[in-house]
Parts: C-alpha cells; structure tokens; sequence
C-alpha cells in the first residue's frame, strides 16, 4: 500500500515549533503500530548547513551517512525510530545544484529549465524517495507562508494533493494565537491571515495547531474554524510546555492522532503513551537536581548546543533528576590562569563538560576548567573540541609540554599534540577535510569507556576536522593518560580517559546525537550518575564542616 503524506506548514512567525510538531505527530502515528519516516526542506540558498555559523542556524545534526543536517532531523530522531540519512533534509541549494548538474550535462533534452514543473518534480521525487516502505511519511517545510523562497516548496506539495487526492495527503498548519496583554484577550487575526496566504497559493489547512500560552475556549475554536474553513475539532490548542517531551501527550489530549487517522482514512491500534507518560511524570517529580557547567563557545544561543542539552536532560532523567545547566562562556574564565576567581566560578558544579566547537576563542578557558576538574576530581566529559582540550591540558601541565597545543589554534606550536586531517592527507578544500557520520570504535578492555558501554565495538557519529597526534602517545600515556577507544585500524584515536580519576573521560565524536528521552546515552547516563555522586558528597562534606564550625567552642579571652 502507497505511503500517505502529511504536509507541515509554518505560519505567522518562525520558530513556532513546526519541527517539535512533525515529530510529536510521527510519535503518536508510531505509538499505534504505524511506520513513518520524516523529512525537511530549507528554502535558504546553502548546499547544506555545514558552513553556517550556529548564531544563525544553531546546531547541524549529523546522520549516520554523514550528512549535516537542520536541527529539525534531532527532534525527529529523539521522538520517533526512523532512520535519518541525507534524504531526509533538502534545501533550495542542494535540489538547484542538483538541476543545474542535469542541465549541464544535457539531460532536460534542449528544454527551457523552470521551477514549475522541473524544480517542483524534484521536490517531489525527494518526497516519495523518503516515502518508501512506511505508512506514512510526515514533510516540514522550513520558513514561513509568504516566503518568497518557500514557494517552490508550497506548489510540490498543492501537487501532491492534485495528484494523489485527499484520502493520501493531509496539510497541518501550525500558527500562533498570541494573547494581547493590553486588551487581555487572544487574538485570532494572526491566524486567519495566515491562512488566507496558505488560501491563496491553493492549500487549504485540515488541521490547525494554534501556538497558544493558555488554552483556547471552544468560542474562539468556534471562530477560528469558521473564518479558516476547517473543523471546528481540527482546531487545536498547541499549548507552551516546560518540557518538549510534554508535546506528544498534548496532542494525544487533543486528538491530533485520531483526527490525523480519520482525514487519513487509516486503521490502527490503540496508542500506547505509558513509556512517555513516565518520562514527563519524572520531568515534573524529580528526586533531586544536578548542576553541570558546560564551559563552550557559543553559549549566548541555546540552539547551538540543541543534542548536547536534551542528552544531558536523558541522562538526568534515567536518574529521576532535574538538570540544572549553566553556561559559561570559555573566554569568561581567561581572566588568570587558575586564579581563585576561576575556582569560585566552577566549584559549584557537580560536572564540567566541554562540547565541541571550531576556532581558536575561549580555547584557554576551557582549559582552566579542565584542569580544575583534572586537579579537584570533578567529574569532566569532553567532546570533540572537549577531547582535544583535555590532552592539550595533560600534554602542558601533566607531561610537561609547555607549549603543546593544537595546530588549529597555533600553526608553529612545537608539539602538535592535535592536528589537522588534512596534513595527513595532503587534502585542501574545506568541505573535504572533515571526518563525518558513523565511524566504529574499538574499545579496550577493562576501562572506564568497556564498563559505561558494556561492549567492546560501537558505532558513533563524527564532526570534526583535527584528531589527536599518535606521536604524542607513549609519554602522554606514561604520565597516565589511557587511551581508551580508536578505529579499528588504529590510525584514529575516539577516546581517552584517566584511570586515576573517579570520572575523567573525552571522545572524539558526538554521542549526543544518538540519545533519546526514552534511550538516554550511557556516556550521559554515567555522566550525571557521577556528577551527582560528586555534588552529594561535596554538599555532605560541606554540611558537616558548617555544624562543626557552628559547635566550635568560643576561645576565651584571658586578660
């Protein structure tokens, strides 16, 4: 039976949540029995989000083929079990680079090349690629209706309903129903106009999710239906959450799933949410709370580091903890090098992390905090650039290589204790140079990377240009350094660790992008175990040196 498609469309202003919308659907259709798989198309000119900067775009998502992808896919993966690969996210860039390729090479035969019908027959071949071998295949489109760039993307989908009919293709439209605190009332304007531009390109909305701080009253449901054509029940009251993991047991209150099936005249079983309603009961009844310090460099936007921060949120909630995070910005702490400002700065956290991120700023703060946790036994977790930093700190003030460095950060650095891809593979152009996707790695016995994995051979996703020197590894391992993970080959390191250290641990690659709410990663699960145990002993410890000092007999002053 032929895949049925469910259209996601963006309104009124960006950053609704159409991305969390798409995913929460494919988890309600998954949680009946039902197999999806989700896409997303970016109207932007970029080949792909690889070269944007993270203020702009946020995080790039890595797949298992190693394509750098929107954010978006993360949700996708975190909510559902399909497999992403670089099918799942097209931009205009990438369908334009593609067409101009064909008409190169002479294949449109002598004919005039336009977007109707040649750029919208690719749009739509990516669609049914996608759309193989599940029941149904949920597409986002990126943007906002009225986009200049995202017309193309609106005539695929008007075509796809012209084409396959209305039992095979459903429009969800999500938009926004602000509340206007100077009349103290939601205004539904916002919505209808939106609308009337979906109107106007030919798509007409089934379903409406209304972004909405409070819910809606069954009067303004009353008019949002009659002023934009649809149900008066496919009119739903998407709701703020505290926690993203909320969103799915929101719309199955709603009924999005039941009305999803009914436009879709599809059959399927009862849902089954149990797994999720646990989740967000623990989200909301936590036991106790961890505080981690993530020290990186693009902590003033959140969305940099989207993966990192729900897997540390997984790896809190395996533990029925709440997570406290803290940002600290790397260049912050290069104020003097550990100096008792430094140590006030980072105390208070039960673990340290540092994440991945390219270029040379806020390199020397990261590692002020990475010899505070190396020297005070608080836990650390590095990743990619975290890895990197932590051998560069042990290489200076461990080995005793003063001037060990990167040669990322420092290209005439006499030890080059991490360098570039490149130099080992005379490789010049940037997109070139990059190790990414899936790569295995072999792990060695009796460490603490066997005992957190359980295993001695897994598969992670990679994104980074530099790796650590094998020149440098007899005296960084004699000073105590353990190499802990490579490829199977050997010629790349993935992990090291410090066996005198209760958690002390760096990987080359990004297993936050392999975590999920209801499969948290072990490296995070084990993570926040032993930040917690940190956090508890040094408040147990602290507890007692205030009551003894609060006993402390008053020395008596003799004249």
């Amino acid at each position: 039976m032929p895949a049925k498609y469910i259209f996601v469309t963006g309104g009124v202003v960006s950053s609704l949540g159409k991305g969390l919308a798409a995913a929460s659907i494919g988890c309600l259709l998954e949680s009946r029995g039902l197999k999806v798989n989700l896409m997303k198309f970016d109207p932007y000119l970029n080949v792909d989000p690889g070269t944007m900067s993270p203020f702009q775009h946020g995080e790039v998502f890595v797949t298992d083929d190693g394509a750098e992808t929107d954010l978006d896919l993360g949700h996708y993966e975190r909510f559902t079990h399909a497999k992403l690969s670089r099918d799942n996210n097209w931009t205009t860039g990438r369908l334009y680079e593609q067409i101009i390729a064909k008409e190169r090479r002479g294949d449109y035969l002598g004919k005039t090349v336009q977007v109707i019908p040649h750029v919208t027959n690719e749009i739509k071949a990516a669609m049914k690629k996608v759309a193989q071998d599940v029941d149904v295949a949920i597409v986002e489109i990126g943007g906002t209706v009225g986009d200049i760039e995202s017309l193309p993307f609106m005539e695929a989908i008007r075509q796809m309903r012209q084409e396959l009919g209305r039992d095979d293709t459903l429009f969800v439209h999500v938009t926004l129903v602000p509340f206007i605190a100077a009349a103290q009332e939601l205004k539904t304007k916002p919505t209808q106009h939106s609308v009337k531009e979906l109107l106007s390109i030919g798509i007409q909305p089934d379903i409406l999710l209304c972004r909405t701080d409070r819910f809606l009253a069954k009067e303004l449901k009353s008019k949002i239906a009659l002023f934009c054509n649809v149900q008066e029940e496919a009119v739903i009251t998407a709701k703020d959450v505290a926690s993203v993991y909320e969103v799915p047991l929101v719309f199955a209150n709603e009924g999005v799933d039941t009305l999803v099936l009914k436009y879709l005249r599809m059959e399927a079983q009862d849902r089954d949410l149990s797994k999720w309603e646990d989740i967000v009961h623990r989200v909301y009844n936590p036991k106790d709370t961890v505080t981690i310090g993530i020290v990186g460099k693009y902590v003033e936007y959140e969305d940099s580091y989207k993966s990192l921060k729900e897997a540390l949120v997984h790896g809190a909630l395996a533990h029925n903890l709440k997570l406290q995070l803290n940002w600290i910005e790397a260049e912050g702490l290069e104020t003097g090098n550990q100096s008792n400002s430094n140590d006030a700065q980072l105390e208070d956290y039960d673990g340290i992390l540092v994440p991945g991120g390219f270029g040379k700023r806020g390199i020397e703060g990261m590692l002020i905090a990475i010899r505070y946790a190396r020297e005070n036994k608080v836990p650390y977790f590095g990743i990619c650039l975290g890895m990197q930093t932590a051998c560069v700190e042990f290489a200076r003030n461990v080995v005793g290589l003063a001037e060990a460095n990167s040669s990322e950060f420092d290209q005439a650095t006499p030890h080059r204790v991490i360098y570039k891809l490149r130099e080992l593979r005379g490789v010049e152009e940037l997109g070139g140079t990059m190790r990414l996707g899936a790569w295995t790695c072999k792990i060695e016995p009796n460490t603490l990377a066997h005992k957190i994995y359980g295993k001695l051979e897994v598969s992670e996703r990679h994104r980074h240009r530099y790796e650590f020197n094998r020149e440098y590894e007899e005296p960084m391992v004699a000073a105590g350094l353990r190499i802990s993970g490579s490829t199977p080959d050997g010629t790349y390191v993935e992990m090291v660790e410090l066996p005198d250290h209760p958690y002390f641990i760096g990987c080359q690659f990004h297993p936050e992008f392999k975590s999920k709410p209801l499969e948290p990663h072990p490296l995070f699960s084990t993570f926040i175990a032993a930040a917690y145990e940190h956090g508890s002993k040094r408040r147990a410890e602290k507890d007692v040196a205030a009551v003894e000092m609060f006993h402390r007999p008053e020395k008596v002053s003799r004249r």
